[in-house]
């Protein structure tokens, strides 16, 4: 055995258990049915109703058509046409008098499409845990790029995942590659829809305005300060607590006591995200992407409503 202190697995990592590994087993069985069901609500309301007349051809299909539409392309991972050929044998398959949108009409539409962020309504305040990843875009790819030099075309945008404490996305933002991580965190706080008592983030949000947003939610925030830090009084007085308590007992010391660990549940959400959705935006409208996001985000906090590990820390 090797002698190397593992860095994925440290010794002071605390390990948990499942407990519930028979119901969750079946749930995450579930989520490969195929089995749909479409409520009488939904198909009262499968078509546009008639609205102001405008120039041009009439929106033939409502709202929840094409979120439907686009919904079941996320989850199968298929590309625009071929979402259109399954939505319409599962049609033809439930015997419903339906059409489903033709692929172009879910390109157009999907830029304007209004949806919202579906998240569990909570009674009393949240923790409130940020972070971002890096998605691709669409372009020539790695290959290309390494193969023809700068003719490789290879983009990518950010992604802003906030999470409660239970896992649950309550929050969410696509941004460029160049955006500041700590600006977006202060945009995600002051448009929580709950109320919040803890912010949590990495290093990447010790800044004064996250502090100060926070602090006008009445939450108060932890964050890890960068390495250099020292105590400044132009600085909030709780990072500088924060410095001080860090330089006393140490980091690790520090984020036990504060409850950092709490961050790991973001990035379990990226990781879900990545494995179910993808690592990669399939639209190319950047209004598209966006809309592209909120659908993944609705479809993952489905999925964990449906079933989720309950897990108990051991202990030694």
């Amino acid at each position: 055995m090797s002698s190397k202190r593992s860095r994925v697995h440290p010794p002071y990592k605390t390990k948990y258990r499942v407990t519930n590994w028979a119901s969750y087993n079946q749930a995450l069985v579930r989520r490969g049915s195929l089995r749909l069901w479409i409520s009488t609500d939904a198909i009262a309301n499968w078509n546009a109703k008639p609205g102001k007349r405008r120039r041009g051809g009439q929106p033939r299909y409502s709202d929840l058509a094409i979120e439907t539409a686009l919904t079941l392309r996320l989850v199968y991972r298929l590309p625009l046409r071929q979402a259109e050929g399954f939505l319409r044998s599962v049609l033809s398959l439930m015997a419903l008098d339906l059409e489903a949108p033709d692929h172009t009409t879910l390109s157009r539409r999907s830029k304007t499409l209004k949806i919202k962020l579906k998240a569990k309504f909570h009674v009393g305040p949240i923790d409130l845990i940020i972070d971002s990843t890096g998605l691709s875009v669409f372009g020539e790819g790695q290959w290309a790029a390494a193969k023809h030099g700068k003719r490789g075309f290879q983009g990518w945008k950010k992604l802003h995942l906030g999470v409660d404490g239970a896992g649950i996305i309550v929050a969410e933002s696509l941004t460029g590659p160049n955006v500041d991580d700590a600006r977006t965190g202060v945009r995600m706080i002051k448009k929580a829809r709950f109320s919040l008592k803890a912010v949590v983030g990495d290093a990447a949000y010790d800044s004064r305005e996250i502090y100060e947003a926070a602090e006008e939610c009445g939450a108060r925030v932890v964050v890890p300060p960068i390495k250099s830090a020292r105590v400044n009084k132009h600085f909030p007085q709780a990072r500088n607590r924060s410095a001080k308590r860090i330089a006393k007992v140490g980091r690790q010391r520090w984020k036990t006591e504060v409850g950092y660990h709490r961050q790991g549940k973001v990035e379990n959400a990226f990781f879900r995200y990545k494995t179910m959705i993808g690592d990669r935006l399939r639209s190319r409208d950047p209004d598209s992407q966006k809309t592209e996001v909120i659908l993944g985000c609705n479809i993952l906090n489905r999925m964990f409503e449906c079933g989720r590990p309950r897990s108990v820390a051991i202990r030694d």
